[in-house]
């Protein structure tokens, strides 16, 4: 069995492979069929699609519509890497599933309008589904209605033309969305739990999402969720192209 691909841009150890782990325990993959290459240690390798059988794209502090001189070195590089390898996923329709940074990536690539009209805050969110989520295999067993966690200062204004809407949110009209067959991307973290996220907010508590004062009352908030589903789309994404 080839691998799936996991690509990372999370420089703290911690979150990087908490992030690695929620990919194996949703995806219920064991460590040698997911790969990871932390994107921000280095050049990206060169990669052959074809020695895996899906790519994920995790999420971290980037935001893709930050102008150009506000972007670190290192984020402008991952993205010139990036952009090449999206146009060859999207053109193979080869199987990818992005998360968070992957809605800005992705939505950017392919036309969309990425900017901060439609940012929401660290916390629980109510997940609807479009008509045409309800029948995507990806989302086979999600609810109509589902709650996820969000944390994003930028989201997909405008859908990008090659993109069907997949799921929404009161405050972020676009949460999902596919392109062509099998090329996903969502601005909810699939991968993330009551634990998952309780750690991310305490690594990520001085990058500008919330008022760092605010952290134990935000981590008692998150510890009272009940966040169950999302986690079926990673599922079923590994059973359907592993």
């Amino acid at each position: 069995m080839r691998p799936f691909l996991l690509l990372s841009s999370r420089a703290e150890d911690l979150a990087a492979d908490d992030e690695y782990a929620a990919f194996l325990r949703s995806g219920g993959l064991p460590t040698g069929r997911l790969r990871r290459v932390r994107m921000e240690a280095g050049p990206l390798p060169r990669l052959d699609l074809d020695d895996y059988a899906g790519v994920f794209l995790g999420g971290g502090p980037f935001n893709s519509s930050d102008p150009p001189a506000l972007k670190s070195a290192v984020q402008r590089r991952i993205e010139e890497e990036l952009d090449p390898l999206l146009a060859e996923i999207v053109e193979r329709d080869f199987p990818f599933l992005g998360a968070c940074y992957g809605v800005g990536t992705l939505g950017v690539q392919q036309g969309g309008v990425v900017d901060r009209t439609y940012a929401e805050p660290v916390g629980c969110v109510r997940i609807s589904l479009t008509p045409a989520g309800c029948v995507d295999p990806i989302l086979a067993g999600v609810p109509e209605h589902f709650d996820a966690f969000v944390g994003h200062k930028e989201a997909c204004r405008v859908l990008p033309p090659t993109a069907v809407l997949l799921a929404s949110s009161p405050q972020c009209p676009v949460q999902m969305f596919r392109v062509k067959r099998n090329v996903y991307a969502t601005q909810f973290h699939p991968e993330l739990d009551v634990p998952g996220v309780v750690t991310r907010v305490r690594v990520y508590r001085h990058a500008g999402y919330f008022a760092p004062g605010e952290l134990e009352p935000l981590v008692a908030r998150l510890s009272r969720a009940t966040v169950t589903e999302p986690a079926r789309l990673l599922a079923n994404f590994v059973a359907r192209y592993g």
